[in-house]
């Protein structure tokens, strides 16, 4: 189990598009730590979602801090264009450019958090040679490109053997894809402390009920 304190970050993917910002609203009020802000490309994975212009007009409906997940390719143009529309933290996909260290200098330039993302079946060597370069480690868990899908679980040992590999190193380590209540608490004793849940809590999109799953994935993550 990790020592770092938990953070659930819900994914404005399976929030309510057409009432975006009042969603954010929603969640923040709930209880949310982080805004998890999921980009994708229809390029690096098979969908599109949304790009800065989005980020920089929800970006006054809470304070909490925006944690962007860029998975597009390349990443590297558009660092500084995310960090102007709102970013707080930035993390990039290890297979999404050929330069890694060169995009994580781009993020720190830019004074946010530097965080990189691994694929289910990419392994922790691709990212071993940057740990004391970032500040979050995001381990998939499912394979990137849609919400609503199932936890792998062989990627639960990933995530213990990503612990034991950032040892007392100050990095979050972030999980995302088919967080529930019932395998949270499974995943945070694997040393994950920062949870991406997006249908675990948006399902239905009833802000009334946002906030009794934030706290119920919370005490289920503390346990």
């Amino acid at each position: 189990m990790t020592t770092r304190p938990i953070r659930i970050a819900p994914s404005i993917l399976s929030a309510d598009f057409a009432r975006l910002g009042a969603e954010i609203e929603a969640i923040d009020k709930a209880g949310a730590d982080y805004i998890h802000v999921d980009v994708m490309d229809g390029h690096f994975v098979p969908n599109i979602t949304f790009g800065m212009p989005v980020m920089a007009a929800v970006r006054s409906y809470t304070a909490k801090p925006f944690d962007t997940h860029l998975m597009i390719a390349p990443a590297d143009p558009y660092i500084a264009a995310f960090a102007k529309a709102g970013a707080d933290s930035i993390t990039v996909h290890a297979e999404a450019g050929q330069h890694l260290h060169r995009s994580l200098q781009a993020i720190k330039a830019e004074g946010k958090r530097a965080g990189v993302a691994i694929n289910p079946a990419t392994p922790l060597s691709a990212i071993e040679h940057v740990l004391d370069d970032i500040d979050l480690l995001l381990v998939m868990t499912i394979n990137p490109g849609f919400g609503g899908q199932t936890f792998i679980p062989a990627t639960l040992d990933k995530v213990r053997q990503a612990h034991a590999l950032i040892g007392a190193r100050p990095i979050d380590l972030e999980v995302d894809g088919g967080v529930t209540v019932d395998n949270i608490g499974e995943i945070a004793r694997a040393g994950a402390n920062v949870f991406v849940a997006g249908s675990s809590i948006f399902a239905g999109n009833d802000p009334a009920t946002y906030a009794s799953r934030i706290a119920a994935l919370r005490a289920a993550a503390t346990h």
